[in-house]
């Protein structure tokens, strides 16, 4: 019961509530990026080479604000991200230059390739006038939260609505000080199975990014903390504003973190699996090799496909086409350990890859006699770990008082149940008193009787016998 009571979205939950209104766990995205080492041979047509830069650390913090409480026992937030870059936990600095492809022009090359022929000439020309080429050189700074371009300024004034973004174009430009939406979740006090899961986002059941209901399925939870009492057999569902669509993982061993029982769960191989693999996945389609996902339904057709680092879990012939991709389990898995009784997560690591879809665009000369491959960007890895002051104050609240509070309840069960059966001991032996006394008042009694029936018989006899001497 007071797990249950500990485990809810409530205000008057002093330290679970603190806990989930403002997680003190303190997450770092460690940014990896593809630096490009062949940017002219990859125009001619040979396979790409890459080097991975990195780690670029920042501390990301994830307060709630507008939050408000229904009469539906649901609760509506906006989780608000905010990074702040972490020089002693890099290895490097924002000021580094690397060699990355020029996302914006590629991206519309691919676009243009449609056009009339006119319209290409167009845009050749276009992109000559701006200096723009397939590939630059660009800091890592101005990669991760934007730049200014000529080429830019242009499109917004010709074009005032065309481009998603505001002023400049960076990976990470529309996340820093923004919102991932309105989340509206279940606070569990109704029904503890379903704390943590969502009711709407957006004020919606469901997205419209793809092509089966299956897919537009909001599942889950928010990513942040599941319902409690969690067994092996169970999954981990959440729905991911970054992927556009619910993703769920899988129980892969039971073990112990920080001294606590937990669960590890990881992304079964069918996550970015496509619809001939999985046929389950088909409605994420049209598809590429196995092991990557479309999003450019629900990134302003940008031609950016998801997947495991390094194309961990896919197709051999991903990571194949580039030289300079080493997958593994070890550096590319991602994972959660949770505390199953709470649903708390305790050890997070969540690892994505961005890569950009590459093609000689017919008739665009910016593209020439480029491969057609899924070229990796960077990849990233948001973690975070229970630990500290904190571990300690979730153990005591979450996990030792609970625990003391379900002992007291066996002991008090215990007790109860002694007295019980001393008190029936008890009433059994003054039952078996009573019957003692009662069959001791009956013996008394016959014993009497027949002490009378002797005397009587003795009299009787002396009698005959003198009648006889007589």
């Amino acid at each position: 019961m007071a797990l249950t009571w500990n485990v809810q979205i409530n205000p008057r939950n002093g330290f679970a509530y603190s806990v989930w209104r403002d997680v003190p766990v303190p997450f770092y995205m460690s940014v990896y990026f593809f630096h490009i080492v062949n940017p002219d041979a990859i125009i001619r047509g040979e396979k790409p080479v890459v080097a991975q830069r990195g780690p670029y650390v920042y501390r990301e913090y994830r307060p709630k604000g507008n939050i408000t409480f229904h009469e539906n026992y649901t609760v509506s937030y906006r989780a608000y991200r905010q990074f702040h870059f972490v020089p002693e936990r890099s290895s490097g600095n924002e000021s580094d230059e690397l060699v990355l492809p020029n996302m914006l022009a590629l991206g519309m090359a691919i676009l243009v390739e449609k056009f009339p022929p006119d319209l290409k000439v167009a845009f050749n020309v276009a992109m000559k006038m701006f200096n723009q080429t397939a590939f630059f050189r660009k800091t890592v700074k101005e990669i991760m939260w934007g730049y200014e371009d000529k080429l830019i300024t242009f499109l917004k004034k010709l074009f005032p609505n065309l481009l998603p973004f505001k002023d400049k174009f960076g990976l990470f430009a529309d996340l820093n000080n923004t919102d991932t939406g309105l989340f509206t979740i279940n606070t569990g006090v109704d029904d503890i199975n379903k704390v943590q899961t969502i009711d709407t986002w957006n004020g919606s059941k469901k997205v419209n990014y793809w092509h089966s209901d299956q897919c537009n399925m909001i599942n889950g939870t928010s990513g942040e903390m599941w319902p409690p009492f969690l067994t092996p057999s169970d999954s981990l569902k959440f729905y991911s504003p970054d992927a556009c669509r619910s993703l769920e993982l899988v129980h892969q061993r039971s073990a112990w973190t920080f001294g606590l029982p937990s669960f590890r769960y990881v992304a079964p191989k069918t996550m970015f699996a496509n619809g001939t693999v999985y046929p389950p996945n088909q409605g994420f389609c049209p598809c590429r090799q196995s092991g990557v996902l479309n999003v450019s339904t629900c990134r302003h057709n940008s031609q950016v496909f998801i997947s495991h680092p390094h194309f961990y879990n896919a197709d051999p012939v991903l990571w194949e086409a580039i030289d300079g991709l080493h997958p593994n389990e070890r550096d590319h898995a991602l994972f959660i350990d949770i505390h199953p009784m709470t649903g708390v997560p305790l050890n997070v690591s969540i690892k994505l890859q961005l890569n950009l879809f590459l093609k000689a665009a017919k008739g665009i000369q910016l593209t020439g006699k480029m491969r057609t491959l899924l070229l990796p960007l960077i990849w990233f890895d948001e973690s975070g770990n229970i630990d500290g002051p904190i571990l300690h104050n979730f153990y005591t609240f979450m996990a030792l008082i609970p625990l003391l509070l379900q002992c007291v309840q066996y002991i008090l069960l215990s007790i109860g149940a002694l007295l019980l059966t001393v008190a029936a001991i008890l009433g059994i032996i003054s039952l078996q008193q009573k019957q003692a006394k009662h069959l001791g008042v009956e013996n008394l009694s016959a014993t009497s009787a027949d002490s009378r029936k002797e005397k009587v018989e003795e009299g009787t006899g002396v009698k005959v016998q003198t009648e006889t001497q007589l």
